[in-house]
């Protein structure tokens, strides 16, 4: 099944409204989506390495602009659907102590929280709870995302056939270890942050 499954997705990464799915799911996954971008920057990537550059770039932009409505529901919505969206991951608690840490350290919450699988909604619902500046708040972004995008798409440019043969060589593995980073991401949140 998950061989059906990998096969799958690096055929859809070849399809026309690939892009426009990466979009959509970058731009999501910044303010609602549970799903990072990743699961379709990968294969996309590794399906056309000549294109890496530019897929980065579609979810560099796309999680900013998602980020921005992100921050719109922590500034002008958080006690309705920012706190919907806040309880629905189960982060109420850590979203009292993020209001806290950001009035003090924001600029280095969305710098190191914006580099990691830690959910980047809580970063934009909380920077606009705290009002934090904006302008600090989208430079920081572009940087963190960009990094982050940038950093994916680099390695599997680089390393291309090998990692594309790695991964299909080890696939249960790459899939677990995936899973665990991304699960672990939101167990720190919940119980850490």
């Amino acid at each position: 099944m998950l061989r059906g499954l990998y096969d799958w997705m690096m055929n859809q990464a070849t399809r026309p409204y690939a892009v426009r799915s990466l979009a959509i799911v970058s731009f999501l996954e910044s303010s609602i989506f549970p799903i990072p971008p990743d699961v379709m920057l990968l294969p996309m990537c590794l399906a056309n390495r000549a294109r890496s550059w530019h897929y980065a770039t579609i979810c560099t932009i796309a999680s900013v602009l998602g980020g921005f409505l992100g921050y719109a529901v922590g500034y002008f919505l958080i006690e309705t659907v920012g706190r919907w969206i806040i309880d629905l991951y189960g982060y109420a608690e850590a979203f009292a102590a993020y209001q806290d840490a950001y009035r003090e350290w924001g600029l280095w919450i969305i710098l190191i929280k914006g580099l990691t699988p830690i959910p980047y909604k809580l970063v934009t619902i909380a920077s606009g709870a705290a009002e934090f500046s904006l302008a600090v708040f989208a430079i920081a972004s572009v940087a963190t995302r960009g990094a982050r995008f940038f950093l994916v798409a680099a390695l599997l440019w680089h390393f291309g056939e090998p990692i594309r043969g790695f991964v299909e060589r080890n696939l249960t593995w790459v899939t677990t270890i995936f899973a665990i980073g991304l699960v672990g991401g939101f167990v720190v949140v919940r119980y850490f942050v």
